[in-house]
């Protein structure tokens, strides 16, 4: 991770790294505005013990699929569009690895968010 002079350095565990994969487009074509578009990420949790990557899978499962009553516990806003769905598609828990390093943890979860056009 790079700091404020732009020199890498080690990132403090526990950590997240958010990658976006390939996108999926359903309906008509793009410059029409009735199209749907569906991203997916991955959230990897990083950690040095199992309860870390835990704790940051929940944060991250609370932060994009979360409920608060009948509602999302957090809105997700996209310009000039609307989301319309939201769910947790894969979900591997916790997988160490060790090494010369040390014993690291890793979670993945991917999770696919579904807009339209709000015009």
């Amino acid at each position: 991770m790079p700091d404020d002079k732009g020199e890498f350095c080690p990132a403090v565990v526990p950590y997240m790294i958010l990658d976006s994969l390939p996108a999926t487009f359903t309906g008509p074509p793009l410059w029409d505005w009735h199209a749907d578009v569906a991203w997916t990420y991955q959230v990897t949790s990083i950690g040095e013990r199992d309860d870390q990557v835990q704790w940051l899978a929940d944060r991250a499962r609370h932060g994009l699929i979360g409920r608060a009553g009948n509602q999302w516990a957090y809105d997700l806003q996209v310009p000039e569009a609307a989301v319309i769905d939201r769910e947790l598609e894969h979900e591997a828990g916790g997988d160490p690895t060790v090494s010369a390093a040390g014993s690291i943890v890793s979670y993945v979860q991917r999770f696919t968010i579904t807009v339209t056009s709000a015009v």
